[in-house]
């Protein structure tokens, strides 16, 4: 329902704003300031997007918890689509969520209201935990007698002149 709320009363908003705007400085200033912010804001969304990025890269290798580094880019992400998006309202909201600040408030705000009601550490199903299998084993990947490879099976009409067709490539 409030999905459906903010695709009505947003266009509204813009609406009464672009109206508000062009009555006030005119009609090309107004397209100037729009296609301003989209240009600014992109360049933005790069800039904060790549330091996003790279924080997401240093909690991956400093095995820390990558939630809000995620969260931060994702909020970048969005910032970008409302700055792409013509008016004065979704650009405010947009640039709001390029500043550090506001994502970091934004992210507690969301932390505190999301439960995370499972979560599964480990290995995929069918792996180490999964039904049948010991725990006490190691993984069949890393069995001794166990040589991983590739291999690729060859067109029975492609003889090499060995005369076998069957074989395969290795």
């Amino acid at each position: 329902m409030w999905l459906f709320v903010a695709f009505v009363t947003i266009p509204i908003i813009e609406i009464a704003l672009f109206i508000q705007v062009g009555g006030a400085i005119g009609t090309m200033p107004t397209l100037a300031i729009v296609i301003l912010t989209a240009v600014l804001g992109t360049w933005l969304m790069r800039t904060q997007g790549r330091l996003a990025i790279g924080n997401l890269e240093r909690s991956f290798s400093e095995m820390r918890d990558p939630t809000e580094p995620l969260a931060h880019a994702a909020m970048i992400l969005v910032a970008g689509v409302l700055l792409l998006t013509p008016g004065f309202f979704t650009d405010a909201v947009g640039l709001g969520l390029l500043i550090p600040a506001v994502r970091s408030a934004v992210f507690l705000f969301l932390r505190a209201r999301v439960r995370v009601h499972h979560s599964r550490r480990g290995p995929p199903p069918g792996g180490p935990g999964a039904a049948g299998h010991d725990p006490r084993e190691p993984h069949p990947a890393r069995r001794p007698e166990i040589i991983e490879g590739e291999y690729e099976i060859v067109d029975p009409q492609d003889r090499d002149g060995t005369g076998r067709a069957d074989r395969t490539r290795h």
